[in-house]
Parts: C-alpha cells; structure tokens; sequence
C-alpha cells in the first residue's frame, strides 16, 4: 500500500487541529486529495537500482535485498541493472547522466570513495550527485593471521615489523581495495614498512597464511569467518570504528592501540543531481523504514553489516569525509588517479 508523504501528514494533523468546523473538514479533505495526488506523483513506473559490480558479488547481493524490499513497499517493480567497470565508475556515470527524476538510481560502496584518488572519471562524485541515504554499515575487515605465529595482538604484529622493517609480507588483492586501504593506514598510523603481495581475491590469500607465505591477511569478515572458527588462522582486530556483533570479543583496531583507525565498507544510495526533493525525500523516508526494520536487520546481519537509514544530508558529509580521508592516505602512500 502507498503512503503519504511525512510533510503531507504533517501538514494535515497541523490543519485539522487548527481550523474550526466546516473549514477543519474542508481543509481535511483536501489535504487527503492532494496527499493523493503526490502518491501517484512518484513512482509511476519501474524503478532501476543500477549495480556498478558483476552479479554474484556483494555490493549485488545486498543490493538486490534492498530493491527487493523497496519495490514491495512502493508497489512498483525496483530493477538491478549491473554495469560493471572502472572499479564502479562506469555504473556511476551513467547515473550521474541520467534523467533527475528519481527512477535511475545508483548503489555505491567503498569503492565511490577512493577511485577519485585512483582513477579520473567523468564525473564529480559529489556535484553530480544527490544523497537519499546511507543504507548499511560494513562488512570490516579483520586483521588476520595464522594460528602457528606466536602474534596475539595487533601490537605484536607492529612490533614484528618494526623489528623486520621492510620483511614482512602483507596480502593485497589490488590497488585501492580494502586490503590495500587497511594496509596504507597501518603503515601511516604505526610507523612500520612492510611488503605488499598483490592475489586474486581472499580466498588465495587466506591459504598462503596458513600455508606461511603470507605474515598479514585483511580479508572481509564473512569471508574469514568459517576459517576463523576452524581455528587455523587468528584473528586480531576488525577495522571497522566499531566491534561487529559477528565477533564481540575482537577488538577494533583503535581499541588494540591505533586510535581513529576505520576502514569499513558501507552500502548508500544516491540519485542524479537535481532530483526533486520530494522525490529524495519519499526515497529516504523508505530506505529509513526498512533499516529499523527486524528482518532487514538479520538479513544484514548475516552479510556482517548493520543497516543505518542516515538523512541525505548525513550521507553527503560521510561522503566528502571520506573522499578527503582516502586522498590523504592515498596522497601519503604515493597513489595519484590514473
């Protein structure tokens, strides 16, 4: 069922409560006409989620939820459109050229914040885009080992490095990946120099630690977790500013002594510049609802994320916080867009 706006409800509980007899049922029933009209306003037609990864990944897995529950709840179909590319970027130019008007939409990640000091593109991720909301928080990463080094915290990791500078190898699965990110800040904050080995994806990576070749692994945590439990690698510390409920009793990485230390990957959804208020508006109030949402709250669960349902204006300060947070780091680490 559609609903009213939350400024036409307001709008009717302020005039009913105001105006005397006939006018207060006047007033009513055209506040009740109009909300009317503005629900068949937007949507009208199918909504399209554009997806800048391959199916099967992640960023189209909780993508996919979220169009989903979206479509249930504004009874219009809510299409994932893949368009894979550019480390995202060719997904995102497409929406930054598309039509403002609420129905081409795209799902952003981590990513959205460090191709600016990776890759150029064709478009200002902050100018050519409107924020409807952050939708979820996560997955960390966590600072992995194996279980037959005699490390137990990240401090001891430090200490190794410092001990061996230059010697210890770290996994990294690509320039501007998480890992990577992770890696560069732990180098920044702790003063330590280490070797960067590039793999594939986790799962390689994860078997050169327990095999020895690899001193250092930030894998994802829904990724480490089975072999976490297997007890063949230890992990130290998630990079998240938060514990994950999945692992209460690791630390973060502040927490094992690295204050303001985040990397964490999140979920967000954006529109075209210029698109209606309203439109962002109807958008948001949705994204919101089905973050509080218990269900949607385990779904998310599972994928080792925490829904947020942020304001707009919250999601655009996160996102020019992060862009400047990663060009720094990136800046540091001797990266420059290519």
């Amino acid at each position: 069922m559609k609903r009213p706006g939350i400024l036409a409800a307001a709008l009717a509980v302020a005039v009913t409560g105001l105006a005397p007899g006939s006018f207060r049922a006047h007033a009513a029933a055209s506040l009740d006409k109009s909300a009317g009209a503005s629900r068949q306003a937007f949507p009208t037609k199918p909504i399209r989620f554009v997806i800048p990864f391959p199916a099967g990944g992640f960023s189209d897995i909780t993508g996919r939820v979220v169009a989903q529950r979206l479509a249930e709840s504004v009874s219009q179909p809510v299409v994932s459109d893949n368009r894979p590319g550019a480390s995202g970027n060719i997904g995102a130019d497409l929406v930054a050229k598309a039509a403002p008007d609420g129905y081409t939409l795209l799902i952003n990640s981590i990513n959205y914040v460090i191709n600016p000091s990776v890759v150029k593109a064709p478009f200002d991720p902050v100018r050519d885009f409107t924020a409807v909301s952050l939708i979820a928080s996560g997955p960390p990463l966590v600072m992995t080992v194996s279980a037959a080094t005699p490390w137990k915290s990240v401090k001891d990791v430090i200490n190794a490095a410092k001990a061996q500078p230059g010697k210890l190898n770290f996994a990294n699965s690509g320039l501007g990946s998480s890992p990577h990110l992770s890696i560069e800040l732990l180098k920044s904050m702790a003063g330590i120099n280490v070797v960067q080995v590039p793999y594939k994806g986790a799962a390689l990576a994860i078997g050169s630690l327990i095999g020895g070749d690899i001193a250092v692994v930030f894998p994802n945590l829904p990724v480490v977790l089975p072999h976490l439990k297997s007890g063949r690698v230890r992990g130290l510390a998630v990079t998240s500013a938060r514990r994950s409920p999945a692992l209460p009793d690791l630390p973060t990485m502040a927490e094992a002594g690295l204050p303001g230390f985040d990397v964490s990957g999140f979920l967000g959804l954006l529109a075209p510049a210029k698109t209606p208020r309203s439109i962002i508006g109807q958008l948001n109030t949705e994204i919101v609802r089905m973050a509080r949402e218990p269900d949607f709250i385990e779904r998310f669960a599972a994928f080792g994320m925490q829904p947020v349902g942020s304001t707009p204006a919250e999601m655009d300060r996160f996102t020019r916080e992060q862009i400047a947070k990663w060009a720094k780091v990136l800046k540091e680490a001797g990266v420059s867009p290519q």
